[in-house]
């Protein structure tokens, strides 16, 4: 292997880097499974897993090795040949979603403008010559130019204008809103929603996941695509494989990426029933979509998620979790929701200087979501020894802020 060294960045050496993010001042050099460390050494309890991301922890071996292997063998060839890594991941990845069609793209946000391409392609068969897709405030589902526009977050579509107008927005939850939308909006053609609300403040509706099972028999009513966004809640996060399996109902078009990769960039959009063949050769494509390296990181990254039982891991040590910050916290008046390793803190009041308190003083890599809410998302096959140490470090964390 070369060895390369990085110079430290100094102060005041200027960055080339365009400035989209509030970065913290801090850099990690290597990871192994739920911990991060700095280069001198410094251990960080990492409960964020870069934001969803790494769900099986960092530096995963079998994922680390099969990405090593393939590197020296094949990385690319593009989707003009046969790919058989992306056949087999394909096949996995239809058996624990359930769906029939599966196309890899690079990211959540290509994944959702995937689905809204379908939507827009079902529509015009049905002869709807503007067709319309239901979102929910509070949503967030990327930051393209379309997928921004389906967002419901006013702050991040600032300055972005004019945004698309193929989407209506109704509270997140409320099933009677969106039968007005029905009766109001004679194009809609979909609805595109979370099934729990990551970015928002990890979001459930009022009445749980049988939200979703209303959703899906008024799409059925209408003749609409019933669209699932689990870019976040997917591959594990919240105790089952997809979130909507926490129902008995099937959605037509699913939408993925995050875990997927364990840190690896890909995502995916999927379809089933009568979202499948809307679309076909020249009507959608990516020249990374789907490479053989990416595509044998899924197949990896499902594989070991199975071989570790990590979903059923996610459900058990999760309410685990849940259940000794309701305990722990009862005297404090903050409300604790969330389903296996996709967990919030509602705090009393606006709380973004945790992160750095956290950070610093405990050594613990939260985020802060929603102004006030405490989000964690740590990896789905985090150990009960590694939870008791994340409830340690949080529990002082909130007790002295509070």
């Amino acid at each position: 292997m070369t060895d390369i060294t990085l110079a430290p960045i100094q102060p005041d050496q200027p960055s080339h880097l365009m400035a989209t993010y509030g970065r913290q001042a801090i850099s990690f050099v290597r990871g192994r499974g739920a911990y991060l460390y700095t280069e001198d050494g410094t251990e960080y309890l990492d409960a964020l897993t870069g934001i969803a991301v790494c769900g099986l922890g960092h530096a995963h071996p079998v994922i680390a090795e099969a990405i090593a292997e393939q590197a020296v063998t094949l990385v690319h060839t593009s989707n003009l040949f046969e790919i058989p890594w992306q056949t087999a991941a394909a096949q996995k990845l239809a058996e624990v979603s359930g769906m029939e069609e599966i196309f890899f793209s690079n990211s959540g946000a290509e994944s959702n403008e995937g689905a809204i391409k379908i939507a827009r392609k079902f529509g015009t068969q049905q002869g709807v010559r503007l067709p319309k897709i239901i979102v929910a405030e509070q949503s967030f589902h990327g930051r393209t130019l379309a997928t921004l526009s389906a967002t419901g977050n006013k702050k991040v579509q600032d300055g972005f204008a004019p945004l698309t107008n193929d989407f209506i927005r109704v509270p997140f939850g409320d099933v009677e809103a969106i039968q007005e939308a029905a009766l109001q909006h004679p194009d809609i053609v979909a609805i595109l929603i979370e099934p729990i609300q990551g970015e928002g403040g990890i979001n459930t509706a009022p009445q749980g996941f049988s939200y979703l099972e209303e959703v899906r028999n008024i799409c059925n009513q209408h003749n609409w695509l019933m669209m699932l966004d689990e870019i976040q809640t997917g591959n594990g996060r919240t105790g089952k494989y997809f979130a909507y399996q926490h129902t008995n109902i099937v959605p037509d078009v699913l939408t993925t990426a995050k875990g997927l990769g364990n840190g690896f960039p890909v995502g995916a959009v999927m379809t089933q029933g009568k979202a499948v063949g809307l679309l076909g050769p020249g009507s959608h494509g990516s020249t990374y979509g789907g490479t053989v390296l990416g595509s044998r990181v899924v197949y990896t990254v499902i594989d070991t998620i199975q071989k570790e039982n990590a979903v059923e891991n996610a459900a058990v040590v999760g309410r685990y979790i849940v259940d000794q910050l309701r305990t722990q916290l009862a005297d404090k008046n903050v409300q604790v929701r969330g389903f296996g390793m996709m967990i919030g803190i509602q705090l009393p009041k606006d709380c973004a200087e945790l992160v750095a308190i956290a950070r610093d003083q405990h050594k613990l890599i939260i985020n802060v979501t929603a102004g006030s809410v405490v989000r964690l998302l740590p990896p789905i096959n985090m150990t009960q020894a590694q939870a008791d140490d994340l409830l340690e470090r949080l529990v002082a964390l909130i007790n002295n802020y509070l």
